[in-house]
């Protein structure tokens, strides 16, 4: 056996032996632009959050009762049931739009992402399972220690990309496109995942006339996509009767956002996805925007607005169920994440991608405890019958999402600096054709044209040294 040189540090070129597969592998060259361009909306969004957030904090902690009169304002049409608060409209309107997104996102993945295949799709799958039930264990566990609720067992469950991403933004670092990918997908994965925790656990009552007018609106939807209707004045005003009938049938608006992502249609090859027509990632292209850069932080703007003192912050530490959900987030979503991944490598014939290591995958894990928008609706839909507990779960996630990007900042900027070569790698276009070169490796054409690249550059070299010569002087050295 060949002597392998020492390890020194500097990243590696994933070279897999045939056969053997592996975890958090580089992108096809279509994943990876696809990537990229959701990444930037959502980093742009995950921005705005941000600042939404913050300026929900300063307007509610000095202008309270204006803040208050605003969210608890009624409006909408009692007649259609849809005489809602703002901060309601924000919860069941503006979500459903994020949730639509993450429906085309989901549908996506699974016919051309990392989802189509089982091998890739198992470890984002077992990952966010996994960073789901530690999390709910953990809050479980440490609430009914503490006498506390076991309602907000899926607060700490959810994962916020937008912020995670903005968290990514605003420490630069240049994360490996695999690594994006990863979280990305698993954030996917998470979405639909608490969408189902909120449709089964946090459904009261069921009205089934307007459920079953709901599903007969999704249905109609599906047949007229099939029979080629793409107009968009058909297709909004449908969407929004299913939306306001999901709102009267009892279960969450945001589930009629997925269910209309999941029924557009979609590619089944990154190759073959298209800009135009009615497609998934047409629609994807026009709403993410939306989504992001309206929604999300409207919603946050609207909802995230807690009194703040040193004491309320303290107290968090001191509720079983505020602690359940900062450790929850802090501790529960790390180890979960964290161990998925190794479970998925341990029971199965996959390596790491020897580009990365075991640290960086902590790093991710560390960053899907930022669970700021989707935590937040649980938190209000899990105590609606206590306020002022919802208001200290939500002191409880904002500060659990703090840690938690602090944490994985830490643990980023320890490997930025591999981090950034390896992504200069993956962007390196020597040959100038607009693909970068890791993507070329086993083209004939590649590496004669780099050939001729550098042959033109040694002779341009020879005849400096010629020139050089001649002129009988030249640098001294």
């Amino acid at each position: 056996m060949t002597e392998q040189p020492p390890d020194s540090g500097e990243p590696r070129t994933a070279r897999p032996s045939r056969g053997t597969p592996f975890l958090l592998r580089r992108l096809p060259l279509p994943e990876k632009t696809y990537l990229a361009d959701a990444l930037r909306t959502e980093t742009v969004g995950g921005m705005l959050l941000l600042a939404a957030t913050l300026a929900a904090l300063i307007w509610s902690n000095t202008h309270h009762h204006s803040y208050e009169n605003l969210t608890g304002h009624h409006l909408g049409p009692a007649a259609l049931g849809l005489h809602l608060t703002v901060e309601h409209w924000a919860a069941d309107g503006l979500l459903a739009v994020f949730f639509f997104v993450a429906g085309i996102e989901l549908k996506r993945e699974l016919l051309a992402g990392e989802l189509r295949r089982p091998a890739t799709a198992a470890l984002p799958v077992i990952a966010a399972v996994c960073g789901m039930a530690v999390p709910a264990a953990t809050y479980a566990l440490v609430s009914s220690v503490g006498g506390g609720s076991l309602k907000g067992w899926a607060v700490p469950t959810a994962t916020d990309i937008a912020f995670a991403l903005a968290v990514l933004a605003v420490i630069g670092t240049a994360l490996p496109s695999a690594l994006r990918a990863f979280l990305l997908t698993l954030a996917v994965v998470d979405d639909l995942l608490a969408i189902l925790v909120i449709a089964v656990f946090y459904t009261s009552a069921i009205h089934v006339a307007a459920l079953l007018g709901a599903a007969g609106g999704l249905v109609l939807f599906k047949l007229l996509l099939r029979a080629g209707v793409r107009g968009w004045y058909v297709h909004v005003p449908l969407a929004l009767v299913v939306w306001a009938l999901t709102v009267n049938s009892g279960i969450h608006a945001t589930v009629a956002g997925v269910a209309m992502g999941l029924l557009l249609p979609c590619a089944p090859s990154p190759r073959r996805a298209g800009g135009r027509g009615f497609s998934a990632e047409h629609i994807e292209h026009l709403v993410r925007p939306l989504s992001a850069g309206l929604a999300v932080p409207a919603f946050a703007l609207l909802s995230a607005g807690i009194s703040l003192s040193p004491g309320s912050l303290g107290d968090v530490f001191h509720k079983p169920e505020t602690l359940g959900v900062v450790l929850g987030l802090v501790l529960g979503k790390s180890l979960g994440v964290f161990g998925g991944t190794w479970l998925a490598a341990r029971f199965t014939r996959a390596e790491l991608n020897p580009d990365l290591r075991w640290p960086d995958v902590l790093s991710v894990a560390a960053l899907g405890g930022i669970g700021f928008t989707v935590s937040l609706l649980i938190g209000e839909l899990a105590f609606t019958s206590a306020p002022h507990l919802a208001d200290e779960v939500k002191a409880a996630v904002l500060l659990g999402s703090v840690i938690s990007a602090v944490t994985a900042s830490v643990l980023l900027k320890l490997r930025n600096n591999t981090y950034r070569a390896l992504t200069d790698t993956e962007e390196r276009d020597e040959d100038g054709d607009g693909i970068p070169d890791v993507y070329e490796q086993d083209q004939p054409a590649y590496h004669l044209r780099m050939a001729e690249i550098y042959e033109r550059k040694a002779a341009e070299h020879r005849k400096l040294a010629e020139l050089t010569r001649d002129g009988g002087g030249g640098t001294a050295p």
